[in-house]
């Protein structure tokens, strides 16, 4: 018998907070880019397509929801997630709606992602064949994600500057791409063209965001000529326990 049904009704409360995150697709987009590398206002607007004002208006939504956190460099305020709760949140939301809404996976199908990618490469198998210097990883997301965080040895080649860096590729030597997620299309997107152009090339299984929560490593570092990272000497002080040096996994160069 519950004896006190104000104080339940409070839980509730609480937890809708979340919920007025969620409502709305715009403020997942941001919590979706914000698992992937920190940002500033500008820069989460112009990657959504918000006017910077929208943008603000939603990312005050997040955070008085304490999904997200602030830093400032003179005026310019970064927003990122708040902890690595808040993307296992974000990656349970996709698998639910892939679960349960048939629309998701026939919004994917029409974009092509089942096409180009439906063979995709598991964490457990990219591991050992990327050891064994049978495939090359590659980060089709934009350059800041990369630096934020990558799979060790993966080499950078964002999308939209992959067909001008083909020749960069060993045509011999099996690519593996990988992205944001389950749900991002850079990965098929790019695999679709690395086969228009004759390579062998597969996607990973999910994404960085789920690489990290498995518990495998995950390498933070700035972008080398050739894609690779180097050292790690850009990271951001706020995400430096998300990411640490371990072997390279990524394969030959």
């Amino acid at each position: 018998m519950d004896h006190d049904p104000g104080r339940r009704a409070d839980l509730y409360e609480q937890l809708a907070r979340i919920g007025k995150v969620v409502v709305h697709p715009k403020r997942i987009e941001l919590l979706d880019l914000l698992c992937q590398a920190e940002r500033s206002v500008e820069a989460l607007a112009e990657a959504t397509g918000l006017k910077l004002t929208t943008a603000s208006a939603h990312l005050q939504v997040m955070r008085q929801a304490r999904l997200v956190e602030t830093r400032r460099e003179g005026t310019r305020v970064f927003y990122r997630a708040a902890g690595e709760e808040v993307c296992r949140f974000v990656g349970a939301l996709g698998d639910l709606a892939r679960a349960r809404l048939a629309e998701v996976d026939q919004i994917l199908r029409s974009l092509g992602a089942d096409a180009a990618g439906t063979e995709r490469v598991s964490r457990d198998e990219l591991l050992a064949r990327a050891r064994a210097g049978e495939v090359v990883v590659l980060d089709v997301r934009p350059a800041e994600e990369y630096s934020a965080g990558h799979i060790p040895g993966a080499r950078s080649f964002p999308l939209e500057h992959l067909e001008a860096r083909l020749n960069e590729l060993d045509p011999a030597v099996e690519v593996v791409a990988y992205c944001r997620g389950p749900l991002c299309l850079l990965a098929p997107e790019a695999v679709a063209l690395l086969r228009g152009r004759g390579r062998r090339a597969r996607c990973l299984e999910d994404g960085l965001p789920e690489w990290r929560q498995a518990g495998l490593p995950v390498e933070a570092g700035i972008v080398h000529n050739g894609g690779s990272s180097g050292r790690n000497e850009h990271r951001s002080p706020r995400r430096d326990h998300r990411a640490r040096r371990s072997p390279a996994v990524g394969g030959p160069s």
